[in-house]
Order: C-alpha cells, then structure tokens, then sequence
C-alpha cells in the first residue's frame, strides 16, 4: 500500500523549469465600464514544466499597460518566483497553506500569482489524468453563461449589434454597463437592448461603483418605473461600503444585489457578515475562488463568476453548486486557443481534457508574439462578434 501512495503521489513529476511569453494586439473592441476603457490585450502566458514533461499554463493580464519585455518577465519570474515552487510537486502546492508576514507579505509582480495558481491545477489535473472540474468535484461540467458587453464605450449602433448577436447565439441573459452621470442615457441604453432581445430575458446592470448608496437607490426606481425589470444590480457603490451596500440590498427587495469581485477573500467574508449582498461574485483565483463559495454556502449564498481569462474559470463555477452564471464577454483572445471553452445556446461547457484543458495554438504563438515592448499587432485573431463593419 506504501508503494501504491508513493507512485501515485510522484504522477507527473516535481516542476523543474519554466517559460513566460508575450503577447500584444489590438482588441476588436473598445472595452470597459463607467470607470475605465482599453482597446489592447496585454497578455503574458506562463508555462510550468514538470520532470516528466508535463506542462501547466497559467495567464496573466494587463488590462491598460504594456507589460515589459519578455526578457524581464522571464528574469523576475525566475528571481522571485520559481525557487519557491522548482522542486515542489503541484500536489503539494494546489493546498499549501502560506501565512505572509511583515515584507513578506506581498504578492508576486506583474500577477505572476495568478498564473502560478491557475498552471498549477493544470499540472495537478493532467498528472491525475482528469479534467480540473472533476478534480474540484462538479457533478456536471454545464454552467449557464450571460452575455455581457463591457460595453460602455461602444456607440448606440454598436451596442445594438453585439446583443442582437448574442442573442442570435442563444444567450437568454444580458448583462449592460450603467452608471453615467446622465440617469437618461442608462434609460436609453436599457430600452435600446430592449429592442433588441425583446422581453422575458433575464437583464443584469453593472455601475462598476460609479454611485453613492442613495444614488444607486433612485436609479433603480428610475429603471423599474420605466418598465425595465432588472435581475441584478452589480458593484452600486464603493466595494468596502458594507453599511451602503446593505442599504442597498434592503432598499431593492424586486432585484438582487451582485457585488464582492473586487474584494479578496476576508473582503468577501465581511460582506457576507454585514449582511451586505445576495449574489456573492466570487471572481478570483482557482483557490480563493473555491474558498469564497464554501463562505457563501455557509451563509445559503447564491454566487457568480465573473470573467476569467480564456473563461478558465468555467471549472470553478461547475464546482460550486451555487454558482447559477458565468460571465462571457467574447473577448477575442480566446482565439490564441487551440481548443477555447465551448458555449452553445448560452451553455458553458468546461472542458473534458486532463487539466484545465487550454493550451495555445500553434498558429498564434507564430502570429500574435509580441516579445519587447513596441511588439503590438493592430488586430488580433477573429472576434466572437464583428462589429468592425457598424458605424
């Protein structure tokens, strides 16, 4: 028996060495909120390789910076990084316990953190030979998806074609971005998506915490008064508001309050203790992720996964009995994949493949590396939703 736990515990091999690449192209859209924009995927790839060959992927993202040169990614990785994990098999990093203290306690640079997490369960999931969502312990690979635009800076025509798309894809849920000082143009826009997908859908408003509690309070009566039924209203009001945030909720009993994507995992456990939310978006890294849903199930918590990069993920909200959305944005960069999460009739299905099951093509590494700082292609590959030929 001793041997049979040996063996099984060495499947894959401990991580010896490591890869970081860059990527830098034009979005097909200008996307964003009440609060920012960008119009640029800036994307780093990390690659963890085991000393039997496997190879985890793990991504890292900045939404409004080039990253720097590949050659400093790869130098800070393998400064700050690589000598706490080489050596280490995944399975005994996807549940190590750290408690940071002092000037220790930080995080890696450039989000290297998210990445060494998400290639991590890659390489634990492949070495057990088992798709990541059955490692968590979903029952069903299937997760509804909502569409959602990031939408706030596309023009009125724009933003009709994206969600008379999406609707024409199947997608029976839509979530729109408020929060314009102007409460007129937040009405226009609800009745603008109105005509395109009609009524009996589900409609979700995001402010991106563009308003006070009160504010947040009128123009929800604005929306209802003027026919729209809203499912969620998501990010109202400052994300460490927890009074506000609970005025809120208690003020809107016809809608519910999302909100908790900003916050970090004791953000999220003092939301729920002041009683503060009623979708608890529990967006963040794979471990966190699944940590704040078994917060949110103590306190019978719906919650909501908001984007991930490559919808990576859909194998956290399969996991969480309580997770009834996740967000899709069609963001182009799924593109890179040589196999990116399937959604059909607004259905998201996590992948069946060992591991998280995504990994780049071959065609993008030659077409979309962006190396050095300056390295930016002015498109990049094809966009879920063209709206290159509107306006």
């Amino acid at each position: 028996m001793a041997d049979t736990h040996a063996a099984a515990a060495g499947v894959g091999g401990s991580i010896a060495g490591f890869s970081v690449s860059r990527f830098s192209f034009a979005r097909d859209r200008v996307i964003g909120d009440s609060q920012v924009r960008s119009s640029t995927v800036n994307l780093g790839v990390l690659e963890l390789e085991t000393a039997e060959g496997l190879v985890g992927i793990g991504f890292f993202q900045d939404l409004f910076h080039p990253l720097p040169d590949e050659d400093e990614l790869n130098r800070v990785f393998a400064e700050t990084v690589l000598p706490g994990i080489r050596g280490v098999h995944p399975a005994s990093l996807v549940h190590r316990l750290a408690r940071p203290r002092g000037g220790n306690n930080r995080l890696p640079p450039f989000n290297f953190a998210e990445a060494v997490e998400q290639a991590v369960w890659d390489l634990y999931g492949k070495g057990l030979g088992l798709p990541l969502w059955r490692v968590l312990g979903a029952a069903s690979p299937e997760v509804p998806a909502y569409a959602s635009g990031l939408d706030y800076h596309l023009s009125d025509r724009q933003y009709q074609a994206f969600f008379k798309a999406a609707r024409g894809m199947g997608y029976r849920a839509f979530k729109i971005k408020v929060g314009h000082p102007d409460a007129a143009w937040d009405l226009c826009r609800l009745g603008l998506l109105r005509e395109v997908i009609g009524d009996g859908d589900l409609v979700m408003v995001d402010a991106n915490e563009a308003w006070t509690p009160k504010e947040a309070i009128r123009r929800l009566h604005l929306y209802r008064d003027a026919g729209h039924a809203i499912h969620w209203l998501e990010d109202p009001c400052l994300r460490n508001d927890f009074e506000g945030l609970r005025q809120v909720a208690e003020a809107l009993p016809w809608t519910h309050l999302n909100t908790g994507e900003y916050l970090d995992l004791a953000g999220k456990r003092r939301l729920i203790e002041a009683r503060a939310v009623d979708i608890l978006n529990v967006h963040g890294r794979p471990g966190q992720v699944m940590q704040a849903g078994w917060l949110a199930a103590e306190a019978g918590l719906e919650v909501s996964l908001g984007n991930t990069t490559m919808e990576l993920g859909i194998h956290m909200a399969a996991a969480l009995p309580e997770c009834r959305w996740i967000e899709y944005s069609f963001h182009n960069y799924a593109g890179l994949l040589t196999e990116p999460v399937r959604i059909e009739n607004g259905i998201a299905h996590a992948p069946d493949r060992p591991g998280h099951g995504l990994s780049l093509s071959d065609e993008a590494r030659a077409r979309f590396h962006s190396p050095r700082v300056g390295d930016r292609h002015d498109r990049g590959p094809p966009a879920p939703i063209d709206l290159s030929e509107v306006d």
